[in-house]
């Protein structure tokens, strides 16, 4: 379906006075002010939110923290707590192919919802492989850069610039795929992230779907 995404403000687009994008099937027609775009099809189905349309995110640190954390299931909070379990605490567990599925799962409904539409792999562990094929998210091959230092966050922006993130912009003829975050618009794009945090996503689009809404 034809959707308008329109925001306060749609950065890496190609153009200063964007605040949309226009989506049909799994890429974007067009970007844009929203009046040029809505008047120019009119039969499309408009979606609003709040603050920055980015293009997604891409998690430098998806491997070890799908394949070496845990993520607890809601139903384990009392005893295991609801951060991702690494190290002794990961140890400690009984892990097998499909409790690994089920972390993954959950860690990936994570990652979108901070915006993430790509991953840095390869992926080794065959139930994690599995469950990042099903989700659809994008695998990139991993660059070369300062993870393996760094503690595990699920938030990518805790630890990388925003211009090594971004998988790709959003001009036309691309992946719909990007994700809106509700920052202040008047700050330039990596100053708001770093600020907000990608914890502040209200809604993850991949391939033109919506795989994400803040409640």
């Amino acid at each position: 379906m034809l959707t308008i995404h329109v925001a306060d403000r749609a950065a890496f687009t190609g153009r200063k006075d964007a605040d949309a994008v226009a989506v049909d099937g799994g890429l974007i027609v067009a970007a844009g002010p929203y009046e040029r775009l809505a008047g120019e099809r009119p039969q499309a189905r408009v979606r609003r939110w709040p603050g920055l349309l980015l293009p997604g995110l891409r998690h430098p640190q998806a491997v070890p923290l799908l394949e070496s954390a845990y993520h607890p299931d809601p139903r384990e909070a009392d005893e295991l707590g609801t951060e991702p379990l690494t190290g002794d605490a990961l140890e400690a567990l009984a892990m097998d192919d499909t409790r690994w599925g089920a972390s993954a799962r959950r860690g990936l409904q994570r990652l979108l919802a901070h915006g993430v539409t790509a991953l840095a792999g390869p992926f080794t562990v065959p139930a994690v492989r599995t469950a990042v094929a099903r989700s659809g998210l994008r695998v990139r091959d991993a660059r070369r850069g300062r993870y393996e230092g760094d503690a595990l966050a699920l938030d990518p922006v805790v630890h990388f610039p925003l211009n090594a993130l971004l998988d790709g912009d959003l001009s036309a003829g691309g992946a719909a795929d990007f994700a809106v975050f509700d920052v202040p618009v008047g700050e330039q794009p990596a100053r708001a992230l770093r600020l907000g945090g990608a914890a502040t996503c209200v809604a993850t689009v991949l391939g033109g779907r919506l795989v994400y809404r803040r409640r």
